[in-house]
C-alpha cells in the first residue's frame, strides 16, 4: 500500500521560511518524478514544483520561482520544499504527489500527471 505523508507546515510571518518534507512508502521512490501542489482558500489546486527522478531537473511555477527550492533524497524516500521569502498569498494546503509518468515534462503542473497523493500540510503566512 502506497503512503505519502507531508510534514513541516505551520504559521509563519511574511518574509519568513519553512521547509516541507514528504516521505513516500510502498513504491519505488526513485522511479517517480515528484511534485508539490497547493490549494489556497477558494482556489483550484495548482502545481508549485516538480523534480525529476534523479533530482537533476526541476520545474517551478512562476509565482514561486527564485523563492522555493525543491529537492529529494532518494536514499531516504523523501522529498523537500524549501520556501523562503514567504508571502501571504502562499497561504495554502500543500500536497506532495508521485507522478505516473517517467519525466516531469510539459504537463508537470497538471494533477492528472500524478498517481499518488498525500493528505497535505497547511502553510499559513501572516502579513
Amino acid at each position: 500500500q502506497v503512503q505519502v505523508v507531508e510534514s513541516g507546515g505551520g504559521l509563519v510571518q511574511a518574509g519568513g521560511s519553512l521547509r516541507l518534507s514528504c516521505t513516500a512508502s510502498g513504491l519505488t521512490f526513485d522511479e517517480h518524478p515528484m511534485g508539490w501542489f497547493r490549494q489556497g482558500p477558494g482556489k483550484e489546486r495548482e502545481g508549485v514544483s516538480c523534480i525529476s527522478r534523479s533530482g537533476d531537473t526541476t520545474y517551478y511555477a512562476d509565482s514561486v520561482k527564485g523563492r522555493f527550492t525543491i529537492s529529494r533524497d532518494n536514499a531516504k524516500n523523501t522529498l523537500y520544499l524549501q520556501m523562503n521569502s514567504l508571502k501571504p498569498e502562499d497561504t495554502a494546503m500543500y500536497y506532495c504527489a508521485a507522478s505516473s509518468r517517467p519525466i516531469c515534462g510539459g504537463i508537470w503542473s497538471f494533477k492528472v500527471a500524478y498517481k499518488y497523493w498525500g493528505q497535505g500540510t497547511q502553510v499559513t503566512v501572516s502579513s
